[in-house]
């Protein structure tokens, strides 16, 4: 998988998460753990997508 595309797939992921999250926010009854766990995965996936990036911009493969 390319770099641009595994980027893509990584930010197609946060956006899903992202709405998930919403959401979950949205229905009182949403457990707390489940939105902390969210918010979790998404950092997580925000992280790759921002090392992946420097990576690209400093020219590493």
């Amino acid at each position: 998988m390319s770099m641009q595309a595994h980027l893509a797939e990584l930010e197609k992921r946060h956006r899903a998460l992202e709405v998930e999250l919403a959401e979950a926010l949205a229905h009182p009854s949403t457990d707390d753990l489940k939105i902390a766990e969210l918010k979790r995965r998404k950092l997580l996936v925000k992280d790759q997508i921002a090392r992946l990036q420097n990576e690209t911009v400093a020219g590493i493969h």
